[in-house]
């Protein structure tokens, strides 16, 4: 084996056609680091010179690859085989397989040295996989069958043996000290395995134990080219692990490490990679498709561009994994991705599931032509019914699908017969088609609709015949008290409120289609047996079907509160049909006494009319909680619709005083609740109303559980947005503003429900975003939340503060200066925080908080500066200075900690680095500028900064306040010279001031502009006494 080489010998003796070629050996010599000798390797042969050509024209371009390829070829035969006549015997035919061997091995050892920036170094690499490949094939076609032997799965062929030559000269390299050298050595070894269909068993442990240690190669890039070879040999992992069990290498099975890697490798590239790379089983394929959450937006898109449609028909997939792979697709942030999901969707899904129904046709499918059948299987392997609500992910996929499938917009109809038998998928169907209709700008689909759908008339008609269908099931299933028919009413009634979202989409112009539709959502809104959800829809509808004014407002109203009236009867009904069933129970009594005079049949009788009786008595109360609930339901669906004065509206003060009121003040806790919901609803209508039960929002925060909690939170936040008076500092009631911010503090600080402690941050957030609340520490609080190690689970409320902070911060500067007032004792407490906690805890690191804190006070990302854009005398836009008043407080407030005799080392100097972020500018205030100097000066003097890092970053504030300072006197000058040109004694004050802290000068140049200046000063002196006697002569004189 010839020796590593890193340049090529001299080229003289070589023809001048090589020689002109740029080499890959000469480039590599150039590149490669560090300079290795090459060792003497005897004269040049015809077989080298060819070869090198061939290896030299191979790493310009990949266009003749194929040609070279040939060409190669025909040497290695020539070296391999014996002519068959001597006619045509070339120079190649007087060297041996062994010296082409050697050749190969000399290309493959200057490659190694090539960076992975070279193209030419990956050409070679490529170039020499598909000679591999192209010899091995030849190799194989010339070997007869019957003399391949059953016991040798590898046969011994020239091909073969160059594979075996290469892979031995590129083993040894994989564990070197240069990564350019492990990264070639590794690309070099993965082609080799991609390339060819077999390898010698010898070679195949060697190259696996040799890759597996490379994917923990701290270098991206040698890792990426470990796992693309590792990738070919894990389909034969299951049956090597057994062999290979005793090795401790090999003790864990290949697939399962390469898993390992693909959920937690650092690198992008790596992980995408393997993504593209690893077999499709049933083991890998979970853990492939989770990969849908990458953090890589890259590798995302690789998932749903490439990965999925080489999966195959998405039916295997399990129903829980199809809806995920969507809603993670079609609400990824980026854009493409988002698209590449649909595009799946509604081209390779949609043609899995019209395959599915020809086939079961009988039919053969030409083309892409439109199937009504295989959409409808395809709603259903997405169950719709499950997804198909307000926040599924079906919705979304829908809108998608119409959007990009124009055949299918044009061909679906619906007749009546469609319409006659609605499923849940078909019903999703329409629904989804209309939605996406009415939502295209400028009515562009308004026609289709038109033709397709039936007009509001007969639309209530179907929608009469399915509430029917639907309340006979239910009550069918009440009466059997049996699971059999719950799915049968589950998909009644998403039937229901599919039609229900159509209805509330459709044009009422039609009056007689408008009657028909408002006569039957007000006989079924006194349903009381119908799902919440169905009353909820029929609210909304019927909100649409009246006006939009106040008169509108008040017939809705009225119409709802007789429903309800109607709801409420049912339990006078109940009640009555009860005493009917005792009164006939004791006329038969006396019959039985009669016939039975015993006492002891007597004792027995009694106890089971007691234990009957207090059957229908829990029976009874149970309907009655229930049938208020209904009552009250219906109730705070109303409220949600309704936006005008309460006291103006006679229903809802009726509703007020005879439903909500009492209750609130029920004994049943489910009654409560929900009464209080509504009772939340109606302060949201009278401020007054809000005003008085303030208090009792907040006794249920305190005294109520969880779930009570957040309902309070959220009514309470709502109160606020809504009369944000009843909080403002200039109106409140102190002690309701101190009861408030007491609320929403101890919320905060409520770690063991995650629940409470989100609704409060979320809540807070927006109130301080609408500058309802205006509190220092309340906004200390959500800071040190963010970054404590507690809330760390709590994924809602970290994001939810991560978009909050700086956009707080940076959207008023009124904002930035209360967060710039709380940043040093938030310092303090995180330093307290970290010297408190334990090492095991994961803490955010203070560099960091210091950095975030620095960030988020930063005038220069005010949205709206204080000075705002002002335009110059030629009318263009010029950008004013920006006010840094800010970060001079803060740095002025943390020197003063960092020069205490209580700062500690570890915290003076995460204080002092602070100060080294700091923004400083000439345009802020010189007092601030002349203050904060005066105490970096003093922290200097003193030396509060005894490391290297902390004393640069105190000298680095102190030169930026110098620099802004001489810049601000400079400004100010030019100034006064502009608005006053005489000098006034203040200037004069300053200029000797300044001649006072100038140091001297010998030049003859500055001695002259001194006595210039002086003999000016002098003169201005003497005109003023001039002036002064003439005044005093004059009064002389008279």
């Amino acid at each position: 084996m010839p020796g590593r080489i890193s340049a090529r010998p001299s080229t003289a003796s070589q023809p001048s056609r090589i020689s002109s070629v740029p080499s890959l050996g000469s480039r590599a010599s150039r590149i490669s680091s560090p300079k290795i000798v090459a060792p003497d390797e005897g004269p040049s042969t015809a077989l080298r010179i060819r070869v090198c050509a061939i290896f030299g024209d191979a790493q310009l371009t990949t266009a003749g690859h194929r040609k070279l390829v040939v060409n190669l070829r025909k040497l290695h035969d020539a070296c391999c085989y014996e002519p068959p006549s001597n006619a045509g015997k070339s120079a190649a035919d007087d060297f041996e397989e062994d010296d082409f061997n050697v050749e190969i091995g000399r290309c493959v050892i200057r490659l190694v040295g090539v960076k992975k920036g070279e193209s030419a170094g990956d050409r070679v690499v490529r170039f020499l996989g598909l000679y591999l490949r192209y010899a091995s094939d030849k190799d194989a076609v010339l070997i007869p069958e019957n003399d391949v032997d059953d016991t040798q799965a590898f046969p011994e062929t020239p091909s073969t043996r160059l594979t075996s030559h290469v892979i031995s000269i590129l083993l040894p390299l994989l564990g070197s000290k240069e990564k350019v050298v492990r990264y070639r050595a590794t690309q070099l070894v993965s082609h080799v395995i991609n390339s060819l269909d077999s390898i010698d068993d010898d070679y195949y442990h060697l190259l696996r134990a040799g890759l597996l240690k490379r994917i923990r190669d701290k270098e991206p890039m040698v890792r990426v080219q470990a796992v693309l070879g590792l990738g070919r040999l894990a389909g034969n992992a299951g049956d090597e692990d057994v062999e290979t069990d005793s090795e401790e290498e090999d003790s864990s099975g290949l697939l399962e490490r390469l898993l390992e890697v693909l959920q937690n490798d650092p690198s992008a590239d790596v992980r995408r990679s393997l993504l593209l790379n690893l077999p499709l089983t049933p083991v890998t394929l979970p853990y492939l498709l989770e990969r849908a959450r990458d953090l890589d937006t890259a590798s995302r898109r690789a998932l749903y561009s490439r990965l999925l449609p080489a999966l195959g028909d998405f039916r295997h997939l399990s129903m829980s994994m199809r809806e995920k792979l969507l809603r993670w697709g079609l609400r990824d942030r980026d854009e493409n991705v988002r698209k590449a999901a649909a595009r799946i969707f509604r081209e390779r899904w949609i043609e899995d599931c019209c395959q599915g129904q020809e086939a079961a046709e009988g039919h053969d499918r030409q083309g892409a032509s439109v199937s009504i059948d295989g959409l409808l299987e395809l709603m259903e392997r997405i169950d719709v019914i499950n997804s198909g609500g307000d926040s599924g992910v079906a919705l979304e996929a829908m809108k998608d699908f119409w959007n990009g499938r124009p055949d299918y917009r044009e061909a679906i109809s619906f007749e009546d017969k469609f319409w006659d038998c609605l499923t849940p998928e078909s019903a999703f169907l329409v629904r989804t088609f209309n939605d996406f209709c009415r939502a295209e700008e400028q009515g562009r689909y308004g026609n289709l609709l038109e033709e397709k759908l039936p007009e509001v008339t007969k639309f209530g008609f179907f929608l009469q015949r399915y509430i029917n269908g639907l309340v006979e099931e239910i009550r069918r299933a009440d009466a059997a008290s049996a699971g059999n028919g719950e799915e049968d009413t589950i998909e009644q009634e998403f039937i229901v409120e599919q039609l229900l979202h159509i209805a509330d989409t459709l044009d009422y112009t039609d009056e007689v289609g408008r009657r028909k539709m408002f006569a039957l959502l007000r006989e079924t809104l006194a349903i009381a047996d119908l799902p919440d959800e169905i009353t909820e829809l029929t609210v909304n509808v019927l909100r649409g079907l009246c006006g939009a004014d106040a008169a509108g407002e008040r017939e809705f109203c009225a119409i709802v509160l007789e429903a309800v009236a109607e709801v409420h009867d049912t339990i006078a009904t109940d009640e009555t049909s009860l005493g009917e069933v005792e009164e006939s129970f004791h006329s038969a009594q006396p019959e039985i006494n009669d016939s039975t005079p015993t006492k002891s049949r007597t004792d027995k009788k009694l106890k089971n009319d007691t234990r009957e009786s207090c059957q229908q008595d829990e029976e009874k109360a149970i309907q009655e909680i229930m049938v208020n609930m209904k009552c009250l339901h219906i109730a705070k669906c109303m409220l949600q619709n309704v936006e005008g004065d309460l006291q103006q509206n006679v229903h809802l003060v009726t509703m007020l005083n005879n439903l909500v009121v009492p209750a609130v003040r029920s004994r049943e806790a489910p009654i409560r609740e929900r009464g209080l919901l509504c009772l939340g609803l109606c302060c949201l209508l009278d401020k007054t109303l809000a005003q008085e039960n303030l208090e009792l929002f907040l006794h249920c925060f305190r005294q109520g559980h969880d779930a009570l909690q957040v309902n309070s939170i959220h009514i309470l936040c709502d109160i606020m947005v809504t009369h944000s008076s009843l909080i403002s500092a200039q109106v409140a009631d102190p002690a309701v503003q101190k009861a408030i911010f007491k609320v929403f503090s101890k919320a905060l600080k409520a770690k063991h429900t995650p629940d409470v402690q989100f609704t409060a941050t979320t809540a807070l957030c927006k109130l301080m975003l609408t500058n309802v609340i205006e509190n220092d520490d309340l906004l200390k609080q959500l800071v040190l939340c963010y970054f404590e190690p507690e809330t760390k689970g709590n994924a809602g409320l970290r994001q939810a503060l991560t978009y909050f902070l700086p956009v707080y911060c940076h959207s008023r500067r009124e904002n930035m200066e209360r967060m710039g007032r709380i940043v040093p004792s938030i310092m303090q407490s995180m330093i307290g925080l970290g010297e408190e906690l334990d090492e095991e805890e994961d803490l955010v690191d203070i560099g960091v908080v210091a950095t975030m804190l620095v960030d988020w006070t930063d005038a220069r990302k005010l949205v709206v500066q204080g000075t705002g854009v002002s335009w110059n005398e030629a009318g263009k836009q010029e950008e004013l200075a920006v006010n840094g008043d800010i970060h001079l407080e803060i740095a002025e407030s943390l020197l003063d900690r960092a020069m205490t005799h209580s700062c500690s080392k570890d915290e003076k100097k995460v204080l002092i680095s602070m100060l080294g972020k700091i923004y400083v500018t000439a345009s802020s205030s010189k007092e601030k500028l002349q203050s904060v100097h005066e105490l970096v000066t003093e922290a200097v003097e003193l030396k509060t900064a005894n490391e290297a890092a902390t004393r640069n970053a105190l000298n680095k504030l102190h030169m930026a306040l110098s620099k802004a300072l001489g810049e601000s006197s400079t400004e100010r000058q030019a100034t006064i010279a502009e608005e006053k040109p005489v000098i006034d004694q203040d200037d004069v004050s300053m200029a000797e001031v300044e001649e006072t802290q100038a140091p001297v000068s010998s030049s003859e140049d500055e001695t002259e502009m001194e006595v210039e200046e002086e003999v000016n000063m002098e003169g201005i002196t003497n005109a003023k006494d001039s002036i002064l006697d003439s005044l005093l002569d004059d009064e002389d004189e008279t």
